[in-house]
C-alpha cells in the first residue's frame, strides 16, 4: 500500500467526515510546486486557495517567522500587546480604500473578519439586518454560513439560520441577471422584506469565489455606495479572496474606485499564516465597547511577521503588475482554446488580475451546466502533475489560482496541462 493510501485509510479512521479533503498529501512545496507522499511534483494552481499569493515559503516570509520566534510566540495581544500588531494596523489603515481616518483588529480567520464586521456596523448604526448576495461565500461559522449565498455544501442539514439576514441577487447578465436587474431586485427588497432604516450593512465580495468568480461590475459597486450611503447602511467589502494584489490591484474594490466602509481581508495577507483583518472607518470600528472584540489567537505575533514580509514582497516585487502579467496569459490561452472547434464546452473565460476561471457548460445556447464533465478535467488535470479546484453554485467552474510568483515556464507547463485535460475529459464524455 503506498503512503498516500496509508494516509487515507488514517484520516478516514480519525479525521471528521466533514472536513472534505483531495487525495494529495503534501509533504513538500516551494513557491508555485507541491511534492506528495509518493515524491510526485505538482503545479499548484490553488494556491490554498488563495492564501500563497507570495508562493509557498517565500524566502522573506520563512525570515520574518524565524526572526519572531525567537523574541515570542504569542502573548495574547489582550494581555501583552506588541509593535508588530500595531505597525500592521498602521499599514492596513493606509493601504485600503479610502481617505478617511481608519482602524483595524485583527483575528485569525476569514470568518472572525466577518463576523466583526458585521458586529461593528450593528454597534454603530443600531440596527441587525444585514443584506448579502446570491452566490456569495462568507464563512462556515453560523453567522458566516447565514450570510452565504450557497446551500449545499455550506448549509445542507445545519438547521436554522441566524435571523435577519437577506440575500439580493449578484448582477451575472450570463445568466440573466443584468446590473440593472439587480439593482432594481434590491430596491425591491426595500419595499417588500426589510426597511432599509433596519439594515445595519451590505456585505460583497468585489468577486465572488465560492459563487464561481462572478465579477462585480464596476458601477454595481458604485451604486451600491450610493445606496448605502442614502440610507445610513454600512458598506462591507470582503476582499478575503480578492485582496492582496490578487486582482492586479492591492484590493478588488480598487478597481471601481469606491471606498467601502469596512475591508475584511485574511488568506493571502500572511503568505500561509493564519491571520485575518477588518479595517474601516475609525468611527464604525470604535462602535463597539472595549472586550466588545477580539480572541486569544488575534493576531498572532508569528502571523503578523509574516503579514509585514508579504506586504514587503507585494510592493517589492510588483505583484500587483505581476498579477495583470499572469492574468493575461491565462486569459488568452482558454479564450484561444474555447474559440476551437470541439470546445464548446467552455462557455465563458472571466477574470480580473491572476483571479480566474472558466466555466464549463453542456452547449452554449442553454449555458446548462456541466458538474461531471467540471470534476472530470479535476481529477484528469491532478493526474497530469496540476492541482486545480472547482467552484460555483452549479459546480461547473473551474477557477486558477496561482501564486502571483509562479515563473512564467510552469505557467506554460500548467496551461498545457489544462489543455491536455479538457480534451481527455471531453474525449471519455464523447466516448
Amino acid at each position: 500500500m503506498s503512503e498516500s493510501s496509508l494516509l487515507a485509510a488514517r484520516k478516514s479512521e480519525a479525521v471528521a467526515r466533514g472536513v472534505a479533503t483531495r487525495g494529495i498529501y503534501a509533504v513538500r512545496a516551494e513557491n508555485s510546486e507541491l511534492w506528495d507522499a509518493e515524491g510526485r511534483r505538482y503545479i499548484d494552481f490553488a494556491a490554498g486557495i488563495a492564501v500563497n499569493n507570495t508562493g509557498h515559503r517565500h524566502p522573506k516570509v520563512m525570515a520574518a517567522v524565524a526572526e519572531q520566534a525567537q523574541a515570542f510566540t504569542h502573548t495574547c495581544f489582550h494581555v501583552a500587546p506588541f509593535e508588530g500588531y500595531i505597525a500592521l494596523a498602521e499599514r492596513l489603515n493606509a493601504m485600503t480604500p479610502g481617505d478617511f481616518s481608519k482602524k483595524t483588529m485583527l483575528v485569525t480567520t476569514g470568518a472572525e473578519a466577518v463576523e466583526n464586521a458585521v458586529k461593528m456596523a450593528r454597534a454603530f448604526t443600531g440596527r441587525s439586518g444585514i443584506i448579502s448576495f446570491s452566490g456569495a461565500f462568507h464563512g462556515r461559522t453560523l453567522l458566516g454560513m447565514a450570510l452565504t449565498g450557497k446551500v449545499a455544501p455550506y448549509k445542507k442539514g445545519f438547521g436554522a439560520m441566524p435571523p435577519e439576514v437577506v440575500h439580493a441577487p449578484f448582477p451575472n447578465p450570463l445568466h440573466g441577471v443584468s446590473e440593472a436587474d439587480a439593482i432594481e431586485q434590491l430596491e425591491r427588497l426595500f419595499a417588500s422584506s426589510v426597511d432599509p432604516e433596519r439594515v445595519a450593512a451590505i456585505i460583497i465580495e468585489p468577486v465572488q469565489g465560492e459563487g464561481g468568480f462572478t465579477i462585480a461590475p464596476f458601477n454595481f459597486l458604485r451604486k451600491l455606495r450610493e445606496i448605502c450611503d442614502e440610507h445610513g447602511i454600512v458598506l462591507i467589502a470582503d476582499e478575503i479572496q480578492a485582496g492582496m494584489a490578487r486582482t492586479g490591484k492591492m484590493f478588488g474594490f480598487d478597481h471601481s474606485g469606491v471606498a467601502p466602509d469596512l475591508v475584511t481581508m485574511a488568506k493571502g495577507l500572511a503568505g500561509g499564516f493564519p491571520l485575518a483583518a477588518v479595517t474601516g472607518r475609525a468611527e464604525i470600528v470604535d462602535a463597539p465597547g472595549p472586550g466588545g472584540l477580539g480572541g486569544t489567537y488575534a493576531g498572532n505575533p508569528l502571523a503578523v511577521a509574516a503579514s509585514h514580509a508579504v506586504l514587503d514582497i507585494i510592493d517589492e516585487e510588483d505583484l500587483c503588475t505581476r498579477a495583470d502579467e499572469v492574468g493575461e496569459v491565462i486569459r488568452a490561452r482558454l479564450t484561444q482554446l474555447a474559440a476551437r472547434q470541439g470546445m464548446e464546452c467552455i462557455g465563458d473565460v472571466r477574470g480580473l488580475g491572476a483571479m480566474n476561471a472558466f466555466e464549463l457548460v453542456i452547449d452554449r445556447n442553454t449555458f446548462a451546466p456541466d458538474a461531471a464533465l467540471t470534476s472530470a478535467i479535476v481529477a484528469e488535470a491532478e493526474a497530469r502533475g496540476l492541482i486545480l479546484i472547482s467552484c460555483g453554485t452549479r459546480y461547473n467552474v473551474i477557477r486558477l489560482l496561482p501564486p502571483l510568483t509562479i515563473p512564467m515556464d510552469q505557467l506554460q507547463e500548467a496551461l498545457d496541462i489544462i489543455e491536455a485535460s479538457i480534451e481527455a475529459a471531453v474525449m471519455k464524455k464523447a466516448a
